[in-house]
């Protein structure tokens, strides 16, 4: 009698929207300790994060839609959007499956843990669409917050590639702040900085928590 294959639901991959091949290694490291077995497709589309710079994210609606469409093609279960900057626009732009910001599960995590939120980022163009995430978790849960924005002279560092002095940078301007429930770290590009961190201030960061909704969202998918 042949062997019939097995009937359970087959999980699709997940496709992440990057503006940096730097983010690669990073999100394969946490799926190699967290996800096993779950298939990531790496998109990285720099352009889109020097346009958002330049005119805005909302400028890049098209071109973030375009590179979804792709994702889907290829034949995503969902996209998992990296980028702090263009998140919103990605989340928003109506692709055939489930589009998720990987700042989102932070944010959440941020106005849980208090309403006094610092958040800092190394690019200027990340700071307004963190500040308004958090403030959107924080409506969903019905909890006041009070956000406020630092940023840190790193992204020069992450460009040239010294993601060490980077790191170095971004933990300094961590350990600087005072009087604060929770420091948010805007871009995943900063989550190296947590093991330099010295605050007893919690320090949250995108790349794990995002990386586990995306899983969860391609295996429903």
């Amino acid at each position: 009698m042949p062997v019939r294959p097995p009937t359970g639901p087959r999980h699709g991959p997940l496709a992440l929207l990057h503006t940096s091949p730097a983010h690669i290694p990073v999100f394969d490291a946490l799926r190699d300790e967290d996800h096993q077995g779950l298939e990531l497709r790496h998109l990285v589309a720099e352009e889109l994060l020097a346009g958002a710079r330049r005119d805005g994210p909302e400028a890049m609606a098209g071109e973030v839609r375009a590179v979804l469409d792709r994702a889907v093609a290829q034949g995503a279960a969902a996209v998992l959007c990296t980028c702090s900057t263009i998140g919103a626009v990605a989340e928003r732009a109506g692709a055939e499956v489930p589009v998720l910001r990987a700042d989102r599960p932070m944010a959440a995590s941020a106005v849980a843990t208090g309403p006094r939120v610092v958040v800092l980022a190394s690019l200027e163009s990340t700071l307004a669409p963190t500040v308004a995430l958090v403030e959107e978790e924080a409506r969903a849960a019905g909890r006041a917050v009070d956000v406020r924005t630092v940023l840190v002279d790193a992204w020069a560092l992450f460009e040239a590639g010294d993601l060490d002095g980077c790191a170095r940078a971004v933990a300094n301007s961590a350990d600087a702040v005072a009087d604060a429930d929770v420091i948010v770290l805007a871009q995943g590009s900063m989550a190296p900085a947590q093991r330099l961190i010295t605050t007893t201030i919690p320090v949250l960061s995108s790349p794990r928590p995002g990386l586990a909704a995306g899983a969860e969202a391609a295996r429903r998918g």
